[in-house]
């Protein structure tokens, strides 16, 4: 039940892996917490995502909480890759067991936030008519929750059913008999081909930009090895956190050119039989070194071939736009070899753009086809969508946007210049989906609740960085993705799915323990780069002061 004061220490935007961790840190703290989500329950990405085959790619025993050891011993995952139903479970869970849900009002959206100097505070709006006011605002909307469906002419005039992957209805889809377009083959299109095709009559494949698939190998976890993970769960993690990408993994330790033939195929034999996006990081120099992704190409290359019956038909389905993990290497289950299906076509879009959709079918330069269902694979606006869909407005009202017009801007990827007590959690400037998003949730929560303590210590009443700590920032990230292939790749890290946005490649990528070591140096030197305004400073906002102390959990 909402209690009557519409005043809070926080608020936080998100129900995902982020709020929820959010949400139980900052009650920990004694704050005063209320948590708004758009969904009608907990679960963020694995709320919405429940197309068919919908699967992590990161290993299940890594992409979980490590913050409660109870937990960790008490859950028991069920295989290697957990699907969409597990994962929510899980989080539903969480949520159970620390009474998070309490904390949120749900099927709620937030629609805008301001910033009052004077005050100190967050003034945050929703659609449904609810105005409150917090001293901080976490934002941990996701990087890949607003959905894109691209402006493809007579996109609303199909009459038959229509679905994207990103907002599955939660009630089973029957694909029985039916003729079935599925738009994209981005991860959500490549892991849900396969399932579809099992009972649609007929299953078309409209791909514009063929992408890298490993198969994942999944299987059940045995007893034993449950025994084992939970036994040496603080090792793993440890290991985990010192790592590139958040998992216990690291590549081989010379470049894939430094070994002979028989070792690097050895080595890439190993990694392609651990599945999906790993690979990339067989050897250390595969998105960096031009030879040595050229070697890592060809051999996936090959190993499609092997799966792929029509060889026309494989080199169609080979990538030739971008060098190999530039785009996340995708994790499926049977993709290539559903090809061979009789009931499975492929429109490459490339030779034959779609025209329009009409009301029974697709039209491309080659003809209509007559279809019973279509479906949207065609992603998200990444990383920075789900926030300029808000209308943030920081000091003197500069909007968010407008902030970002050249591209996103942020200290650490958690702050940005001019928009005091605001965080942001796993988004632009930070590893975000290039590591394991559960422990960088934890990562980044940790070190604002650190920054939120050394405010309070100083009496103060909003921080934030200043233009040069932010100017420093982007260029590191910058620099970073510079020397690599990434900025290569027409991809969803650089923004290149969504018409008119800017292209700029968006994450960290010096890796997960490198950031967490720079998010420490950062706060052992005071929160360098931030700026404290006290209760007695410019804001005038001393009477706010006691909003740091708390007001209870709710």
């Amino acid at each position: 039940m909402t209690p009557a004061t519409q005043e809070y220490d926080a608020v936080v935007v998100g129900a995902g892996i982020s709020g929820l961790y959010a949400v139980h840190t900052l009650r920990k703290r004694g704050m005063f917490v209320l948590g708004i989500e758009s969904a009608a329950g907990v679960g963020g990405t694995w709320y919405h995502n429940r197309y068919p085959g919908a699967r992590c790619d990161v290993e299940s025993i890594d992409y979980s909480y490590s913050f409660d050891e109870d937990l960790q011993q008490e859950w028991t995952w069920s295989e290697r890759f957990a699907t969409q139903p597990e994962l929510l479970a899980y989080l539903e869970h969480v949520a159970e067991r620390h009474d998070l849900a309490r904390s949120f009002d749900f099927l709620t959206r937030v629609i805008a936030a301001e910033y009052d100097e004077a005050a100190a505070t967050w003034t945050v709006r929703t659609d449904t008519g609810r105005t409150v006011t917090a001293r901080f605002c976490i934002m941990a909307t996701g990087v890949l929750s607003a959905t894109n469906r691209p402006e493809i002419p007579g996109r609303d005039a199909f009459t038959g059913e229509s679905y994207h992957t990103g907002e599955w209805p939660h009630e089973p889809v029957d694909f029985t008999g039916k003729r079935v377009a599925v738009i994209g083959t981005g991860s959500s299109g490549i892991q849900s081909i396969p399932v579809i095709a099992e009972t649609a009559a007929h299953v078309v494949v409209y791909q514009r930009s063929p992408n890298y698939s490993i198969p994942a190998g999944n299987r059940p976890l045995t007893p034993e090895q449950i025994a084992e993970v939970k036994a040496t769960y603080p090792e793993r993690r440890r290991k985990a956190r010192l790592s590139g990408g958040g998992t216990p993994f690291t590549p081989y330790p010379k470049g894939a050119m430094e070994v002979d033939d028989d070792e690097r195929q050895r080595i890439f034999d190993e990694w392609w039989h651990r599945g999906g996006y790993l690979f990339a990081k067989a050897f250390p120099d595969q998105t960096v070194n031009m030879a040595a992704n050229d070697a890592a190409r060809e051999y996936v290359e090959a190993r499609i071939r092997q799966m792929v019956e029509d060889p026309d038909l494989a080199d169609q389905l080979i990538p030739t736009d971008h060098p190999i993990g530039t785009k996340r290497i995708v994790t499926d289950s049977g993709y290539f070899t559903t090809f061979n299906r009789d009931n499975v076509s492929l429109v490459n879009l490339r030779r034959t753009p779609i025209e329009e959709i009409t009301e029974t079918g697709i039209r491309t330069t080659d003809g209509e086809r007559e279809l019973d269902m279509i479906v949207f694979a065609t992603g998200f606006d990444a990383m920075t969508g789900a926030l300029s869909r808000i209308d943030i407005r920081g000091r003197d009202g500069r909007e968010l946007r407008e902030a970002w017009a050249a591209g996103p801007r942020t200290h650490l990827g958690l702050m940005v210049d001019g928009f005091p007590n605001m965080f942001m959690m796993v988004g632009p400037g930070s590893p975000s989906v290039l590591a394991n998003m559960v422990l960088g949730a934890e990562q980044q929560m940790d070190w604002i609740a650190a920054c939120l303590d050394h405010l309070r210590g100083r009496g103060g009443v909003a921080i934030e960085p200043t233009p040069e700590a932010v100017d420093e920032w982007v260029a590191e990230c910058s620099a970073k993705a510079a020397g690599t292939l990434f900025p290569s790749a027409n991809s969803w890290y650089m923004g290149a799915n969504i018409p008119g946005k800017p292209r700029v490649f968006m994450p960290y990528i010096g890796g997960f323990a490198a950031y967490g070591q720079i998010l420490d140096e950062v706060a052992r030197d005071g929160y360098r780069g931030m700026v404290i305004t006290a209760a007695d400073g410019p804001t005038g906002s001393g009477s706010k002061q006691d909003a740091l102390v708390g007001h209870g959990e709710r």
